[in-house]
């Protein structure tokens, strides 16, 4: 039988790509969003023509009672899970001076980008620990970060801080899980084309041309769903807790 993915934001941009390398490549896949089934149809159209199971589970990932549903719809129609990507998030609404940025802000940031995170890894944790008693279980956790974990923007300090919070959840899970045999990875990607970063495509157009990144040109989409499929299918068996960068050279230090 196949092995069964939990993708959160997996209807569009990085999430969808993720979605889209697991259903290609051998994985059934249950993807979550908070948009209605209606507007993902053409989504799960696409990804179910790969010959996947796939299954889309609506619900905000930072609502104790949306995590539950999600977790009772994959054991009702799965009955297992094998890969847990964290992978939804948020940038705040507005790009504000951290002397001016609002508590509402940063609420809604953390809570769907940090605490959402957290929460549904322990939901999901807690029964890859009762799936470990089996034999042929194999299990993998793998948090979608940021390089703004470390890479300071000013005018998105909650964002920031967030996913620098991720980088301590990633290393938490790693430690925890670990005598289980339940790898667990950071991914940070840069600069990806994606419908989050449209609004400032020519700025960063132009810091790409000035040699932004090692690599010249943008990341997509496609080059995160490689990365995860490479560690949830066990390239990487003994560097649990590990960050992979996904950000072509940007945060390498140079002169």
């Amino acid at each position: 039988m196949k092995p069964v993915a939990l993708v959160t934001g997996g209807s569009r941009g990085i999430g969808l790509a993720i979605s889209k390398q697991l259903c290609e490549n051998g994985y059934n896949v249950v993807f979550n969003g908070v948009r209605d089934e209606e507007e993902v149809e053409d989504v799960l159209n696409t990804l179910r023509s790969t010959g996947a199971d796939v299954i889309y589970c609506q619900g905000d990932i930072s609502s104790e009672s949306d995590r539950e549903s999600i977790m009772d719809e994959v054991k009702s129609h799965f009955g297992k899970l094998n890969v847990l990507v964290n992978n939804a998030g948020v940038a705040p609404k507005e790009r504000q001076d951290p002397l001016e940025a609002t508590e509402e802000s940063y609420e809604r940031v953390m809570s769907i980008n940090l605490k959402g995170p957290y929460f549904l890894t322990q939901a999901v944790a807690r029964w890859m620990v009762e799936q470990s008693e089996e034999r042929s279980f194999s299990g993998t956790i793998v948090t979608i970060g940021s390089i703004s974990a470390t890479v300071v923007s000013p005018k998105r300090g909650e964002y920031c801080i967030s996913k620098a919070g991720l980088a301590m959840h990633n290393k938490i899970w790693a430690v925890r899980l670990a005598e289980y045999n339940i790898p667990v990875y950071e991914l940070r990607p840069g600069i990806i084309k994606t419908d989050m970063t449209a609004g400032v495509q020519e700025k960063y157009d132009k810091l790409i041309a000035d040699g932004l990144t090692v690599q010249p040109r943008w990341g997509y989409p496609e080059d995160v769903g490689k990365a995860v499929l490479s560690l949830v299918q066990g390239d990487f068996p003994y560097s649990t807790g590990q960050v992979i960068m996904v950000d072509g050279g940007l945060t390498i230090e140079r002169l």
